[in-house]
């Protein structure tokens, strides 16, 4: 025993590979009839095959045509003057997967579906059928449709939560128009971020070749059960190269359900703006590493306020669940529900706490490209500004209204503001975009700000 422990040890990793391969071909092999009847084998070899899968699940994967208009971009029209309204017909194309056939619902990425005006699918029976939007979120990239439910299959929900690295998956989609095409791989990775940072995300990343036009097509397990919805590649060239992202299927379950009940998604807001931990940060705070999210500011009357939060608390868990930095945190919050009772674990003085804390809700934000201050109030005049977001840390991690620019010698640039400097209040009240600023500015004799500058809050007196 001890002299065949010794033979096997010293086979390398790759040899033990080769070993494997060596045992399935012998098996195939020891199955292959050695009696041939006529110049044929007795018996067809029996090939490993995904077509069982493939034909089990591709009809529930649809094509899915748009029709619409966009904005035509600034630098277009300068190159192109006098080419009629600001606006353009654009057509594109992406995939679907049908996850409810009694109701018609499908599942897609909010990216295919963006401003269109009218969304054809086709069915892996060259069917066509109209499709109406029930909701779309951009957060998460997920969008509802429905259509008439006549005779259609459905995909199984699987669980993304048990999906490991190494797993065996297939890509359905319809990549470069090239519809119900198949391809294989594995998951390469868990839990990836950064692709898209202004968004929820968790991906999961697969080899499987993902191409334009695969978007919102499935990625499947081998048990024919929907485990993520293809979203985005990693390309220099716009083509694959073997980096592919889906969204987790409980992900999208959790929007999809939000969207079919209210049109829309409503997150919570635990109330918090929180920092990432660097070594020197965790080794101050006594941590042992540098997962969790370090506590900045509790926003008043919060859900973080009202269980007991504070600055400098460092959070690490949410319901048991390990945080790994302040990505993880505002996903885990922001795909949970308003009045949702959450365990909060933190750390504060060294020693870890729990504290259990009712979310509050997250306000849509609208968008707001910003302009020239000026334009609000010539004392402002020189400043250039765009709406703040909370979640950007060049913006100082705090919401309000960001100065991009400030002219030399501009009334602006005399009464101090210079760029970088965000504004959070102006007369003693909160703002977060240049609506609320018009609105007291509007009115008011004087005017006195409050910005942060860098890590310094202070006072502007406009006069």
């Amino acid at each position: 025993m001890t002299g065949n422990r010794a033979r096997f040890a010293t086979i390398a990793p790759r040899q033990l590979r080769w070993l494997a391969v060596a045992v399935v071909i012998g098996v195939a092999i020891a199955a292959v009839p050695t009696q041939r009847s006529q110049g044929q084998l007795a018996r067809p070899l029996e090939m490993p095959t995904l077509a069982p899968v493939i034909e089990e699940v591709g009809p529930a994967v649809v094509s899915i045509a748009v029709r619409g208009r966009r904005d035509v971009d600034p630098f277009f029209g300068q190159l192109f003057p006098g080419r009629g309204d600001d606006q353009r017909e654009f057509r594109s194309a992406g995939s679907g997967v049908i996850v409810d056939a009694a109701q018609g619902y499908v599942l897609t990425n909010h990216h295919v579906i963006e401003d269109a005006d009218e969304i054809t699918i086709t069915l892996v029976d060259d069917r066509t059928l109209t499709a109406e939007v029930v909701g779309s979120d951009a957060g998460s990239d997920i969008a509802v449709l429905r259509v008439e439910p006549d005779n259609l299959a459905e995909m199984p929900l699987g669980d993304s939560d048990v999906v490991r690295v190494g797993d065996f998956v297939l890509a359905i989609g319809n990549p470069f128009g090239l519809e119900h095409t198949v391809t294989s791989g594995i998951v390469s990775g868990l839990s990836r971020r950064g692709i898209n940072p202004q968004g929820y995300e968790d991906f999961i990343q697969t080899d499987a070749s993902i191409n334009p036009g695969n978007s919102g097509g499935a990625l499947v397990n081998l048990n024919g059960e929907l485990v993520g919805i293809n979203s985005a590649i990693f390309s220099r060239s716009g083509g694959n190269i073997g980096i592919g992202f889906a969204i987790p299927v409980n992900m999208a379950r959790n929007i999809m359900d939000q969207l079919v009940d209210f049109g829309t998604v409503r997150r919570g807001l635990l109330g918090v703006n929180i920092a990432p931990l660097s070594p020197e940060i965790a080794e101050d705070y006594e941590l042992d590493g540098t997962a969790g999210a370090l506590v900045t500011t509790v926003s008043p009357g919060s859900a973080a306020e009202r269980a007991g939060l504070e600055i400098n608390d460092v959070i690490v868990s949410v319901n048991g669940m390990a945080v790994s930095d302040p990505a993880g945190l505002r996903n885990t919050i922001g795909l949970m529900r308003p009045g949702d009772e959450v365990e909060v674990g933190y750390v504060r003085d060294g020693s870890r706490r729990t504290v259990a804390a009712v979310l509050g809700e997250l306000e849509a934000q609208v968008a707001d490209a910003g302009g020239a201050l000026g334009d609000v109030d010539e004392r402002f005049e020189g400043a250039e500004v765009v709406t703040n977001d909370a979640q950007r840390p060049d913006y100082n991690g705090v919401a309000g209204v960001l100065v991009t620019a400030v002219e030399q010698g501009s009334p602006a640039a005399e009464r101090g503001l210079r760029a970088g400097d965000v504004i959070t209040h102006v007369n003693r009240q909160r703002i977060e975009g240049l609506g609320e600023l018009r609105e007291i500015v509007e009115d008011a004799r004087s005017v006195v700000l409050q910005i942060q500058r860098g890590d310094r809050n202070l006072l502007l007196l406009m006069p």
